[in-house]
């Protein structure tokens, strides 16, 4: 059985109070109309651009602003969104055939005013009734100034003439004035003086960079409600008490999973679930803290920023500020213009509507360097070569100050489990043993400590983050394997295993990879291609074939190999067999945030690539 919704109802006609540009009001809109079915559709905008608003609706999705000059030159910009409550109810009217009415006043200089609303996304909570019923009580208690009560008064007269004309008339209102008009509606009302007529308004289209920074809601989410908005209107034509099936919430969970798998595909990643647990709560926290439930996308991305890295950041971003219906061949102006501007053309340009995403003076920037983009997919793809690649100086630096940190690592735990503990005779040696002397308390003696001197340091080390051992039928996720010769004396030679060069790019010639396992080995410009070298043929892995290579070219007495686990006993035999010692050290003990900035890198197409590379390498 279909159950009835308790509306708004005066006379013919049903209120439906909003707030513009909210997705929320977008849905009650679509709920209301399902529930009322009207024969008229009546919105809050001027009627003096009723014509032009109509032909940008018709042209949804696709993006459309109405652009006119005022007296002073100020140019006024309207923005048609999806999600606007008014959009959507003319939309509604123009693909169901029903009247659809402009009977706002036609104001020019009208002044910004930043009411307080609760958080939209408590109408889920509370209901749509009674967020209404308690923000009009408080709207009520204060007086309109002169321009709202002109503007209420023509409302008012153009709503009356409607209800005379129709049977059952849908209007959209703002929600501070619902309750004024509301109550006035059965008094007469003249109809006040005013413009009737404005010429000079342009429709133009809007331009893919604006779609991404002026609309009120993350594009993510009108485009998802935009693909979702016709099966809420049949599931709600059967029965509109039931739960909406978009919610605001599960659609950013899903931006964020999105986001999370071309990390991955991008940067051989995969995001924990704790870490979602972690964007989640800071960014509901954030909110909170600036009095919202729900996290805008400033808020959003610093989560995805804090909860991860920059890069997963930046995913975020160029997935949730994509607006996914582009019309590349349209014959109407295009505008593009972002909310901070002041002017257009060299002229002033005032928004008819304000845009959430201003809420307050930010104190930094959004953290997300915009990259440039290729003009066509693929077309850096298409120019990579392969025949002369280099590495990316930077990465090279960070990679060898890490190794020289290892080096020094191994060296401080081998002469801790060197040192001597014996009890205080007649000299402290190298200092107290505290753990000792409070171990031995009851006995009362002082045990003092004596490090033994670590004979030889570390000449080669190995670094694998995964020993990539594919099962029957499954290919390697690492199946590029490289020798590289030092540059310079303070470079070492390196070997390692990774995913293939010219599969990722992030600009011409300019190719992201990521490490399987690598070795160095110092001095440089000794080693051979161990790849192809027989004499490594008994490794039975890519990591143990690292191994070998770094105790067969070390020249000094000590070999580190860092990994999830040890070596096999044979690689110990084979490192005595050489006069080497080899010292496993477990990956664990390592900074996961140092181990990530190691395992990816950069190849670049050619020593020229290195002249540019760091406009596209963040």
């Amino acid at each position: 059985m279909r159950r009835r919704m308790d509306l708004f109802l005066k006379n013919n006609i049903c209120f439906v109070p909003v707030l513009h540009g909210r997705l929320e009001f977008a849905l009650e809109v679509i709920r209301h109309f399902a529930a009322f079915e009207p024969d008229a559709i009546a919105v809050e905008l001027p009627k003096t651009l009723e014509e032009v608003i109509l032909r940008g609706v018709k042209r949804l999705p696709l993006l459309s602003v109405l652009l006119y000059e005022e007296r002073d030159g100020t140019t006024v910009y309207l923005p048609l969104e999806p999600t606007d409550a008014s959009v959507e109810a003319l939309r509604l009217g123009v693909e169901h055939d029903i009247p659809c009415y402009c009977i706002d006043r036609d104001i020019e200089g009208y002044p910004y005013r930043r009411e307080a609303f609760p958080d939209s996304y408590s109408v889920t909570k509370i209901g749509y009734r009674k967020y209404c019923e308690l923000c009009s009580e408080k709207l009520m208690e204060q007086e309109p100034d002169r321009i709202d009560y002109l503007r209420e008064k023509t409302m008012l007269y153009n709503l009356q003439r409607l209800s005379r004309r129709h049977k059952r008339v849908l209007f959209v209102v703002g929600m501070a004035h619902f309750g004024r008009i509301f109550s006035a509606l059965d008094e007469p009302h003249p109809q006040p003086i005013g413009r009737v007529k404005r010429s000079g308004v342009i429709l133009a289209q809007l331009h893919e960079k604006s779609s991404r920074e002026i609309l009120t809601e993350i594009p993510y989410l009108v485009a998802e409600y935009e693909r979702k908005r016709r099966s809420i209107l049949e599931q709600w034509k059967r029965d509109p008490m039931v739960p909406s099936l978009f919610d605001r919430l599960s659609s950013v969970d899903k931006l964020l999973k999105e986001a999370a798998e071309k990390y991955k595909k991008g940067y051989q990643e995969e995001i924990r679930p704790y870490q979602f647990r972690i964007i989640h709560k800071f960014a509901r926290n954030y909110a909170l803290v600036q009095g919202y439930l729900t996290p805008d996308f400033y808020q959003l991305l610093i989560a995805a920023k804090g909860g991860v890295d920059d890069n997963y950041a930046y995913e975020v971003w160029e997935l949730g500020s994509t607006y996914p219906w582009q019309d590349h061949e349209s014959k109407l102006p295009v505008v593009e213009v972002r909310p901070e501007e002041l002017l257009l053309n060299q002229k002033k340009i005032r928004f008819y509507r304000q845009f959430r995403i201003k809420r307050r003076k930010r104190l930094m920037k959004v953290p997300v360097k915009k990259r440039i983009k290729e003009r066509r997919p693929g077309e850096w793809k298409e120019l990579w070569q392969g025949q002369f690649i280099c590495s990316y100086p930077p990465e090279d630096l960070v990679v060898e100050s890490w190794g020289d940190y290892v080096k020094k690592k191994v060296k401080q735990i081998l002469s801790e489990e060197n040192a001597r503990v014996q009890p205080f005779v007649s000299t402290l040696l190298d200092g107290l043993d505290m753990r000792e002397t409070l171990r031995h308390w009851h006995e009362g003696k002082i045990y003092v400590r004596e490090n033994m001197p670590v004979r030889g340091s570390v000449g080669s080390l190995v670094l694998i983050f995964d020993e990539d051992e594919p099962g029957p039928g499954q290919e390697e996720k690492f199946p590029w394997r490289v020798t590289w010769l030092g540059e310079h004396d303070q470079e070492s030679d390196m070997a390692f295993y990774a995913t293939p060069a010219g599969e990722i790019m992030v600009g011409p010639g300019i190719s992201r990879c990521q490490y399987g396992g690598f070795m160095l080995s110092y001095p440089p410009m000794r080693m051979y291609d161990i790849w192809k070298d027989s004499f490594f043929d008994l490794a039975k892995t890519k990591a143990e074939r690292l191994l070998l290579a770094a105790i067969d070219y070390c020249e000094e007495k000590k070999v580190a190999y860092i990994a999830a686990k040890p070596p096999r006993s044979w690689c110990y035999s084979f490192a005595n067999r050489y006069g080497k010692h080899l010292v496993y050290l477990p990956i664990g003990m390592f900074s996961p945030v140092a181990l990530k900035k190691i395992r990816t890198f950069h190849v670049l197409d050619g020593h020229h690539v290195r002249s540019y590379a760091d406009f596209f390498i963040t």
